[in-house]
């Protein structure tokens, strides 16, 4: 092992050593670092990258490893490196609970699938942890945001990452987001799993650290009831084969080009109200931003990945003490730009 590692670096380490593959995140945000130029300029299927074998970090949880030497390398090119863990291959399901403050939506979205009568008072629901806790009530199952079993991370923003393992792993489960209209958990309980990653404990970011709560090191088990709910509203995929859709005509670069100079102007308007600390309109113009960018990765002009670095790193640097709104503010945006797809060259 190199001498003088550094405190993320020594993160990232122990987690390859539990069989958790681990990327970089960009210095200060929660985010992965920015692809190479050939990966930001030319479109391609991740699991296609040739940067991977080359021992680049590009397309973030995709390039994810266990592979000491990588790790070496990667900590020792950029120190201040956060980690994230790509939780699909650890067999990971990391339940993210948000505590961010925004409009309760009615009771019936509340816990997907289950109704919720109006005998059921339900003054002083505002967070995730209160849907959670009801979602626990209802079953008759302790609460897991108290869950003193397995690893539980606090956030910088107050939120709480509840981490537990698969003990099944041809049983695979979809991340999702507390918010999404067609696969949640819970409103506002994220659930982290394929196709996803979670940012490891002590990470710092501009918000603040990733501390971990308690003495317990190490996921436990995910629980059965747990398990069942996940099946339930749809986080495990069925058997019948998904629909095939037809292949998307290659890319020409000069959409490429013509979706950055769509969005740079969106971005320098959210960059821009770091100069004003109130009355910027700063959450309209992310929204507004962040709406067009689901519209560019729908109509194939971005990856989620790209989109949301550039989000980011935008919005980090206009309001940086409000990391978990501003990602309410572009999760939801996306997902309601990506109902109309965008082509700068053409008609949406």
């Amino acid at each position: 092992m190199p001498d003088g590692l550094g405190p993320s670096h020594v993160v990232a380490r122990w987690c390859a050593q539990q069989g958790w593959p681990v990327h970089p995140l960009a210095p200060g945000q929660k985010v992965p670092p920015a692809n190479c130029p050939a990966c930001r300029d030319h479109a391609h299927p991740p699991q296609a990258c040739a940067c991977h074998a080359k021992g680049r970090w590009c397309h973030g949880f995709h390039a994810a490893t266990t592979a000491p030497d990588r790790i070496d390398a990667w900590w020792q090119e950029q120190p201040r490196f956060g980690v994230g863990v790509s939780c699909g291959p650890a067999d990971l399901v990391v339940l993210d609970v948000d505590a961010h403050v925004s409009q309760v939506p009615d009771r019936s979205r509340l816990l997907p699938g289950i109704e919720i009568g109006p005998l059921v008072n339900l003054d002083g629901l505002d967070t995730g942890f209160d849907t959670l806790a009801l979602l626990a009530a209802l079953r008759r199952q302790p609460d897991p945001t108290t869950d003193d079993s397995t690893l539980r991370v606090q956030t910088p923003s107050g939120g709480l990452h509840i981490w537990y393992r698969n003990p099944n792993p041809q049983v695979r489960y979809r991340s999702s987001t507390g918010s999404s209209p067609k696969t949640a958990l819970a409103w506002q309980v994220d659930v982290r799993a394929d196709n996803g990653y979670i940012v490891a404990p002590t990470t710092r970011t501009a918000a603040g650290i990733y501390r971990r709560i308690g003495t317990c090191r190490q996921p436990a088990v995910l629980p059965d009831w747990i398990a069942a709910e996940l099946a339930r509203t749809t986080h495990v995929p069925t058997d019948e084969p998904p629909p095939v859709a037809p292949p998307r005509p290659p890319r020409p670069r000069r959409a490429t080009k013509a979706a950055e100079r769509l969005m740079e102007p969106l971005l320098d308007e959210v960059a821009a109200c770091a100069a004003q600390a109130h009355g910027a309109s700063f959450s309209e113009k992310l929204n507004r931003a962040a709406f067009t960018a689901g519209g560019l990765v729908e109509g194939g002009h971005f990856t989620e990945t790209e989109a949301r670095a550039l989000l980011f790193q935008a919005a980090c640097a206009a309001r940086p003490q409000q990391e978990r709104r501003n990602t309410t503010i572009i999760e939801s945006a996306l997902s309601a730009g990506a109902q109309r797809p965008l082509h700068p060259q053409g008609r949406s």
